[in-house]
């Protein structure tokens, strides 16, 4: 063998040992982690999960390339983080940690968890979710239960101390859970069920400030200017922190979510180092768009990507899943100045469809047209172009997430 060949060999190993070693250090430590997430239902009434290393290009077909969900309790409510999923199992009364080995979605560990309904997840640190939510048997009673998710034990819960539905309203929604040292911020509103399928919304935003751990109310603010603060945020977000600590949370009392239409959709704000929405700062969105919205995501730089109704293109709440009608706005939050994104009509009231990585903006669409793409808009050129399709079997694109954040792609 001659020296020369010994030492392509020598190369070609060294390769092959730093390339392992780099795959060994992501976040769940598995060398087959993929990047991203991406939950489908299929048309035939199915749901998958997918993972991939990329958004940009490519074609995945959910029956091919996915894994098959549709018999085990998860929905697109589930929780990724770091590799892992994590979703209630409301009939056992189960919080389960999942991973996708061998194209099989199984159940890592699980903690017990009962009567309770998930609204919102808090993650406090990087293995510890504070969730918030209801009592299952009626919705009435606001919980909550600290989870440690590296060994799945629970280590705090119970009875939040927010006031029980009463008069004409019989149930609650918690919209958002903020954190600030030892301030906890727990935003709501009230309901009134009208009928088997329909209910109305309280006209009032409340926020309770709790002191943390204790759980001991410090106060509540009210605010009539909108209602339904945030939405269920295991679906779609709706508030994020800024770069200097203010937190910025939408309203939705669109008929999918408050069932008030005429009050406005507005963007409102906390800043940082107070502890009371800011009377001053009142972002009416419908006033912009003419029509509510549902879901915000943050971009950097004073700037979100909303997601708006058309109200002339569905009839009802009874076709408003089914039928293309959403649009993507971009919003600066201090001019106020709002550019619609020359994106196809999308489907599907609630879905987590954005994720910002750096310059590249990711955005699921489901057209009637066009089909089911991941779309990328770069945030410096303004450019859009389309990416991954998702082809197949595929009817929806329910949420897509960066499964692995740390995960570094050559």
């Amino acid at each position: 063998m001659s020296l020369k060949f010994k030492r392509l060999q020598f190369l070609y190993l060294l390769l092959f040992c730093l390339t392992a070693c780099n795959q060994s250090h992501t976040a769940s430590g598995d060398s087959n982690d993929k990047k991203y997430s991406i939950y489908i239902l299929a048309i035939d009434g199915k749901e998958y999960i997918l993972e991939s290393n990329s958004l940009s290009k490519g074609d995945l077909k959910p029956e091919l390339d996915g894994t098959d969900v549709s018999n085990i309790p998860v929905s697109r409510g589930i929780i990724v983080k770091d590799g892992f999923y994590y979703h209630l199992d409301r009939k056992n009364q189960l919080f389960i940690k999942y991973k996708i080995q061998d194209k099989q979605l199984k159940e890592i560990a699980s903690v017990p968890l009962t009567d309770f309904s998930i609204e919102n997840y808090y993650w406090k640190s990087a293995d510890t979710v504070l969730l918030s939510g209801l009592n299952a048997s009626d919705f009435s009673q606001v919980k909550y239960a600290m989870i440690n998710t590296k060994n799945m034990h629970k280590i705090a819960g119970d009875d939040l101390d927010i006031s029980r539905p009463s008069g004409r309203f019989n149930n609650i929604s918690i919209g958002f859970v903020e954190m600030r040292g030892e301030k906890l911020f727990v935003g709501y509103t009230y309901h009134e069920q009208l009928s088997t399928a329909n209910y109305t919304t309280s006209d009032t935003t409340y926020i309770t400030e709790f002191k943390f751990p204790l759980m001991t109310v410090v106060k509540t603010d009210k605010d009539t200017r909108s209602t339904y603060p945030g939405g269920v945020n295991t679906i779609q977000p709706y508030s994020f922190n800024d770069e200097v600590g203010n937190y910025y949370f939408m309203t939705c009392p669109g008929i999918a979510l408050g069932n008030r239409p005429e009050l406005p959709t507005a963007i409102m704000q906390i800043k940082t180092g107070s502890d009371t929405p800011d009377e001053s700062y009142f972002f009416n969105l419908s006033t912009s768009i003419h029509n509510h919205a549902y879901g915000m995501w943050y971009l950097g730089n004073n700037k979100v990507i909303i997601r708006s109704e058309r109200k002339d293109l569905f009839k009802d709440l009874g076709d408003h899943y089914s039928t293309a009608h959403f649009e993507f706005y971009i919003v600066d939050l201090i001019t106020k100045a709002i550019q619609k994104l020359d994106l196809p009509l999308d489907k599907g009231t609630r879905r987590q469809c954005v994720i910002v990585n750096k310059d590249d903006v990711y955005i699921s669409v489901n057209s009637s047209t066009e089909g089911n793409y991941i779309w990328i808009y770069n945030k410096k050129s303004g450019k859009l172009k389309k990416g991954l399709q998702l082809s197949g079997n595929t009817d929806f694109i329910l949420r897509i997430d960066e499964l692995n954040p740390y995960l570094e792609l050559f």
